[in-house]
């Protein structure tokens, strides 16, 4: 799909079409010159190029490039792209992100202050209906066409438009549900209406859709329509009072069981096979096997300045280098909040490191002793180090603040410590700071290590910034998020020499998602398999880690840890004010962030900022349509 996207850039929608969406949203109309609506539905093969113009128009902006001939209008053109204004709802309005840029209407929605004619709030509704528009215009179009690949498409196209109603339910609850094309202004529908058309669209078109992996890189096949039952189930309860929970398990087993994985492949060597899910060359460097929809960008023939153009650039500033990222140069926006780094720092169990000191080799009289321990200074025996290989010691060991020791055989007989940080064997305590660590002894060398073990998920610069956030403007308060590269996994950067344009394609929906959304629908009473939900965490986990130190039981699951762990796993992937809003912690002071609510330390804010308001210019030239409550 990525190379289609390229060959049909400028193929347009049907003038109908364009009449439709041009009354309805006052958008900027695509050039009627190009192609007619015979040229377009003329077979299966050129309608193939209609169907991209729908994929192109979640992950570009117009007819020529990054900018110059929109889709919407009123808005500057990259701040229009789905992705970007999907980070500015769901993302920046959390504890996820800050930016410090003065575009108005942009500050208010961290400090989810925003107004019924917020920007944002309106290109993102412009851009969802025109997706809408364009599907049902295919569909009426294709379905005048023969053969199972039109049959295909149409079903990908229906996915489609349930996905733009999906967004415009949680966004903006009651909007139009329509599914033909007319200049009739339409009425507004509700939640109830809209849950029930995408969940029958979805069950509809389940085994229309190419089967489990049999579809083109970019292109949705079944398990998508899976996955988004999974996405819809979850939030049921929310959106319409009645919870499916036990259809959220169904649907999520479903996916899981399905040809797609996690990507384990460390393509790059560092110790993580995270990182390769937001490099440029995750479409085949083994991240893709765990896409099930995700948008395609190609630095040089699918140009945005929204998408991952926007994630790299916004989030580079401070001492941050581009060239590592593979970028000319950072706009010094996006940083995150402590709530987002303090997550990563919580520490691992003990009971959680001994699969690991086990297979470290046979107990020895060696051990850790201090108040650094969990047995102190006191006579209660040592924290037991394994030996590797003659005189060479090890243990993974969760530690306090505080001071600690080697010593042999639970006595001060046989002790040592260190007089400085060098890593050589002295006769001082050695200063720990609380952790978890990979803990080495030599006795050949009198030397020392203490590795931390972390969760390589937390992809933060720290460099130059300071954890808390006094002001938000200045780039320096608050850590930079380094998650999203235009590095391949040889290190090299992107196809755009430039350097402006990025590669890396953005997942939407993958299968890590899917294993989350079954632990909590189980933990929520859905009837699934709470060790089963534990051991795909884990799979998560031990791909964070590197190893088995963070796995958990299905006792530790609780739905705190099912959100925290959503958050570690999907940050800046446009889900969490979804997830807020569904644990009750989006406006209340059950949970608060920096400058929730416009206040430094945070506050609540009124509940109906959980949607979005409809857009004023829908509300004043559309009588069928009224505003939603509080705004």
């Amino acid at each position: 799909m990525k190379n289609i996207i390229k060959k049909f850039i400028f193929v347009v929608a049907i003038t109908t079409l364009i009449v439709s969406c041009k009354n309805d949203l006052n958008q900027t109309p695509i050039d009627p010159d190009s192609f007619t609506q015979q040229d377009v539905f003329a077979n299966a093969t050129v309608a193939k190029g209609a169907l991209a113009k729908l994929y192109a128009s979640l992950a570009l902006t117009g007819q020529q490039g990054p900018a110059g001939q929109p889709d919407i209008a009123g808005i500057d053109e990259g701040f229009s792209q789905y992705s970007r204004v999907l980070f500015n709802l769901n993302v920046l309005t959390t504890d996820e992100a800050v930016v410090g840029w003065g575009d108005p209407g942009l500050p208010d929605l961290h400090g989810q202050i925003w107004s019924s004619s917020n920007d944002f709030t309106e290109a993102m509704y412009s851009r969802l209906a025109q997706e809408v528009s364009f599907s049902n215009s295919f569909i009426k179009n294709a379905s005048l066409l023969t053969g199972a690949d039109v049959d295909t498409y149409i079903a990908e196209a229906r996915f489609l438009r349930a996905f733009a109603y999906y967004n415009l339910m949680d966004l903006y609850a009651n909007v139009p549900l329509t599914t033909t094309i007319s200049t009739d202004l339409p009425l507004q529908s509700n939640r109830t209406e809209i849950f029930a058309f995408v969940e029958s669209e979805l069950l509809a078109i389940q085994d229309l859709l190419a089967p489990s992996g049999a579809n083109e890189y970019g292109r949705v096949d079944q398990v998508a329509a899976w996955a988004l039952l999974s996405k819809l189930y979850l939030n049921a309860e929310v959106w319409t009072g009645t919870p499916k929970y036990s259809e959220c398990v169904t649907y999520s087993d479903r996916v899981m069981s399905s040809s797609y994985t996690i990507n384990t492949n460390d393509a790059n060597g560092n110790g993580s096979a995270y990182d390769e899910l937001f490099l440029a060359d995750n479409n085949t460097n083994g991240a893709q096997n765990e896409f099930i929809f995700a948008l395609n960008f190609d630095g040089n023939q699918s140009q945005t300045w929204g998408g991952t153009t926007f994630l790299v650039h916004a989030a580079i500033g401070g001492s941050m280098n581009p060239a590592e990222f593979g970028v000319n140069g950072g706009w010094g926006g996006l940083r995150t909040t402590k709530n987002l780094v303090e997550k990563f720092t919580t520490n691992i169990v003990q009971s959680a490191l001994n699969p690991l000191n086990s297979a470290l080799g046979t107990a020895s009289q060696w051990g850790l002793v201090g108040d650094a321990t969990p047995n102190g200074w006191g006579t209660l025996p040592d924290m037991v180090m394994s030996e590797t290989a003659t005189n060479q010691y090890a243990v993974y060991a969760v530690l306090g603040d505080g001071s600690m020791k080697f010593r042999f055989n639970n006595d001060w007989g046989v002790n040592y410590g260190n007089s400085g940080t060098d890593g050589v064997l002295g006769g001082d305590n050695i200063a720990v700071t609380a952790g978890t660590y990979y803990i080495t002894m030599d006795l050949d060398n009198l030397t020392y290590t203490m590795t931390p073990l972390t969760d390589k998920r937390g992809m933060f610069h720290s460099d130059g910034q300071t954890l808390e956030i006094e002001k938000i403007p200045p780039f320096k308060e608050g850590y930079a998020v380094a998650k999203f590269k235009n590095l391949r996994s040889d290190g090299n950067p992107g196809s755009d020499s430039s350097g402006d344009m990025v590669d890396t394609d953005l997942p939407l929906i993958r299968l890590a998602e899917i294993y989350l959304n079954y632990a909590e629908a189980t933990v929520r009473g859905g009837g699934g398999d709470l060790g089963l939900a534990a051991s795909k965490i884990n799979e998560l986990r031990q791909r964070g880690y590197g190893n088995t130190a963070g796995d958990i039981g299905s006792g530790d699951l609780n739905l705190d840890f099912v959100l925290d762990e959503r958050s570690r796993e999907l940050y800046w992937e446009g889900q969490r004010r979804t997830d807020l809003v569904r644990y009750n912690y989006f406006t209340t002071d059950s949970y608060l962030w920096p400058f929730k609510g416009n206040q430094p330390l945070g506050a609540s804010t009124a509940s109906f900022r959980n949607i979005f308001p409809i857009p004023v210019n829908i509300i004043s030239t559309n009588p069928n349509m009224q505003q939603n409550q509080g705004y």
